[in-house]
């Protein structure tokens, strides 16, 4: 009979970076639709968030599973995972100033600084 050997002990999960975002996007094949929403995401990711951000592009029909999971109907979708709350947009993600204005980003650089 062998002995068991005890669990290895379970390490815990860093804390998030509150400055930090972490972003999933949701597309729809390579359309022209779906290319402008990464290019828009990418612009503000480089731009407005200045790279501290996680950006994940999944495009649904090669990842069905990933869309039914979290319940992605429409696309594009953009999740912002962190900081919490957690927040959905869907549709239009044609330009990087609505963005901003719905990540409130202007109101969190005030506060930073």
């Amino acid at each position: 009979m062998k002995a068991r050997s005890a669990p290895a002990p379970r390490t815990p999960k860093p804390a998030q970076d509150p400055d930090r975002f972490v972003l999933r996007l949701y597309v729809a094949g390579a359309t022209v639709r779906s290319r402008a929403a990464i290019l828009r995401v990418r612009q503000l990711c480089a731009t407005e968030l200045q790279g501290n951000c996680d950006l994940e592009v999944i495009d649904i029909f090669q990842q069905p599973t990933l869309a039914r999971r979290h319940q992605i109907v429409a696309t594009p979708t953009l999740v912002v995972e962190f900081p919490r709350p957690m927040r959905r947009f869907i549709g239009n993600l044609m330009t990087t100033a609505d963005l901003v204005f719905q990540l409130d980003l202007e109101t969190r650089r005030r506060l930073t600084t």
